[in-house]
């Protein structure tokens, strides 16, 4: 049942990160590391990539499908924490901190642990079951 709950919970907040990113991309263009090529299509990309794990993530068809989402997601998060980082050095170098370490720091500990929600989830991880 947890499991199941938090699926839904990863999933509606993938779904509404997604959007985001197509609604407004300015923010994200922002924190974007200079060395990433079109950073617009990125933006655009990383949004779609979002809205299709979370619909993949919940979908009731296939455990495949869904384990698929789940490794999509954990790697889009691992793949994203560049910017993360660059957001973190770009807004410490700001005069007034920007929005300083009680932000940036526990970001920085959650990106680990939503790639792993997310192969949690997703029924990705081996299961431990009890024994009688």
């Amino acid at each position: 049942m947890t499991r199941e709950v938090l699926r839904w919970v990863l999933a509606i907040f993938y779904l509404l990160a997604g959007i985001v990113h197509l609604a407004r991309p300015a923010p994200f263009l922002t924190i974007m590391p200079a060395w990433v090529p079109a950073p617009e299509a990125v933006v655009l990309w990383t949004g779609v990539a979002e809205i299709a794990g979370a619909i993949g993530l919940v979908q009731p068809f296939s455990k495949k499908l869904r384990q698929a989402a789940a490794w999509g997601l954990a790697l889009y998060a691992l793949c994203v924490w560049p910017a993360n980082i660059n957001h973190f050095a770009l807004d410490m170098a700001k005069p007034d901190g920007g929005l300083g370490l009680a932000y940036h720091v526990p970001r920085m500990f959650a990106q680990p642990a939503i790639i792993w929600l997310a192969l949690w989830v997703g029924e990705c991880l081996p299961l431990r079951r009890k024994t009688a």
